[in-house]
């Protein structure tokens, strides 16, 4: 597919959905994921050129306007008093590239069999992640390398521990396109087959991730509150069993555990030591918040300014070579400690326009956009440690499923709304 063909007035390539899917495809591999963006930021460039109107008449693309003007706003505004000025403005530069990515992915879904394609794809490369990281719990390999003594890393290889986060975010294109295909006993199959790898992942911040995923699914699926009750119910039962047998057959998982028990020791101690010493970390945060509280220390500054709000005995200071935890670990205490007061605001009037953007579509668009909203819903979920938003590899993953969400939202009315789809 050339970009003259993408950007072509009236044809509609069968193939542009591969831009989009090539970012999450290279996901794994460092900064080749920027390959994908760049894909979309040279397609966006080139429609600027050859249609402006076309592409500036799409409602999507205006909604992904408004909404990233908030975000970037946020950023812009830490820059005021950033303790690393040199390094927030790197980051305030490098998030403009999320507008023309979301602009070009909002271009290409408003044909919606792209998007149609699109969830295919994504829900099968979910798939292959998910078999590959069974692959390695059973063996200790997976396409990657070897898994780390308490954590499986699968794709993502060795050293870098995100495989579970990744996949609770991605399971509702995976978990919704299994509902559409074989209906609810493809379903079920489908959330147990991702719950090995989320559970021996190690990342306790996926269990939760996991859970908000499936309390959604169940509900969507019971509709009723006795129903979603009762399944509910069922579905903790089967989930202590699956932990049960992880628990006795898994020395990563046992490791895991021990750490998350100490937080039922009944002191402070020890569910710091459960959460990670993130309570110690939180309260530095606060301490910085209420030094900072208008514009924040800037983004991406969190690390640079955290040895002068650490208390004595810091466990981060000290076990990462005194130079601090880079990030609060948490969605809202990263924006206030990073921008402030001033973007949590904008963060909340970028949530508003989302959530009208939504109010607005149709009910078919909304059945398009149901995963991508769920799983972006999924990343955000505030009950929850977080990878940070402000990074350029969590950032980016973030602002796919935006961009994915707003494109589906905008899209047409040319394919079948599915259940779960």
């Amino acid at each position: 597919m050339t970009l003259a063909a993408a950007v072509s007035t009236d044809a509609r390539p069968r193939r542009a959905w591969l831009l989009p899917f090539a970012l999450i495809f290279l996901f794994p591999f460092g900064r080749a994921g920027e390959l994908g963006t760049l894909a979309l930021i040279v397609l966006c460039a080139a429609l600027l050129l050859r249609q402006p109107r076309t592409l500036a008449a799409l409602p999507s693309v205006r909604w992904a306007l408004a909404i990233w003007a908030c975000y970037e706003l946020a950023a812009l505004g830490s820059t005021l008093h950033a303790v690393a000025p040199a390094r927030t403005w790197e980051t305030v530069v490098a998030m403009l590239r999320y507008l023309p990515l979301a602009a070009g992915i909002a271009w290409i879904l408003r044909d919606a069999r792209q998007w149609r394609a699109l969830l295919r794809a994504i829900a099968l490369l979910t798939l292959l992640w998910t078999l590959d990281a069974w692959m390695q719990a059973l063996t200790g390999w997976s396409v990657r390398g070897h898994a780390e003594p308490h954590r499986l890393t699968g794709i993502f290889g060795a050293g870098d521990p995100k495989i579970g986060q990744v996949l609770a975010v991605l399971a509702p294109f995976m978990l919704a396109e299994a509902r559409r295909w074989r209906g609810r006993a493809a379903l079920i199959v489908a959330a147990l087959l991702l719950l090995g790898p989320i559970l021996l992942s190690g990342s306790r911040a996926s269990w939760v991730t996991y859970a908000f995923v499936l309390a959604v699914f169940i509900w969507r699926e019971a509709g009723t509150w006795r129903r979603f009750a009762l399944w509910s119910a069922a579905a903790v039962v089967l989930g202590v069993l699956v932990l049960g047998v992880a628990w006795q057959t898994s020395t990563r998982f046992d490791a895991r555990m021990q750490r998350t028990l100490q937080a039922f020791k009944g002191s402070e101690q020890g569910l710091n030591v459960a959460l990670s010493f993130r309570l110690t970390l939180w309260a530095d945060a606060l301490r910085m918040i209420a030094a900072n509280p208008g514009t924040g220390v800037g983004v991406r500054g969190f690390r640079y300014a955290y040895p002068r709000y650490a208390s004595p005995g810091d466990p981060f200071l000290r076990d990462h070579d005194r130079k601090g935890a880079y990030y609060a670990h948490q969605i809202v205490l990263e924006i206030l400690s990073e921008s402030g007061v001033l973007g949590l605001l904008l963060w909340l009037v970028g949530t508003a326009l989302a959530l009208r953007m939504w109010r607005r579509a149709s009910a078919f668009a909304r059945a398009r956009a149901w995963p991508a909203g769920i799983a972006m819903l999924a990343a955000v979920f505030p009950l929850n440690t977080t990878l940070a938003f402000y990074s350029a590899w969590w950032g980016l993953l973030f602002w796919w499923l935006l961009a994915l969400w707003i494109g589906a939202l905008g899209s047409g009315a040319d394919a079948e709304p599915t259940h779960g789809a």
